[in-house]
């Protein structure tokens, strides 16, 4: 078999298994197994958002690109045909690209560029972090 030939078979079995999340995800009923099928397909949509976004600097714009990039590569630290923890390694780039977003976008813009339930993406990025109040008197 040639180098095509395997990455053909690379890319059919990686857009496989995306459309297998994608159908699981939407029969599911509501609940926690339902956000995590759900979880890398809103992430990459969170992810095209983001990077239009003129509001995300640049840096942050790069750790998500890194971080889709991971989730659409053929080689992972765990492979994707292992049941359940395939998509592990994945999961776990992309939250940390995203906390990493998070302290330097403002939150609302990642709510705003979230399509999935707000509590999903709430727990990856961890408690809100309080705003400045530039009205406070600081001679207190």
């Amino acid at each position: 078999m040639t180098w095509w030939a395997w990455v053909l078979v690379g890319a059919t079995l990686l857009v496989a298994s995306w459309m297998l999340l994608v159908l699981l995800a939407a029969r599911l009923p509501e609940g926690s197994l339902k956000e995590l099928a759900g979880f890398l397909p809103d992430c990459a949509t969170t992810a095209r958002r983001l990077r239009r976004d003129p509001r995300v600097p640049r840096r942050s714009k790069l750790a998500i690109g890194f971080a889709l990039l991971w989730v659409l590569s053929p080689i992972d630290l765990i492979p994707e045909f292992l049941p359940v923890i395939g998509p592990l390694d994945d999961v776990v780039v992309v939250a940390l690209a995203f906390r990493y977003a998070a302290r330097q976008v403002p939150r609302s813009v990642l709510l705003e560029a979230w399509p999935g339930k707000p509590s999903t993406i709430e727990r990856v990025l961890g408690p809100a972090r309080p705003e400045p109040n530039p009205d406070a008197d600081s001679s207190a």
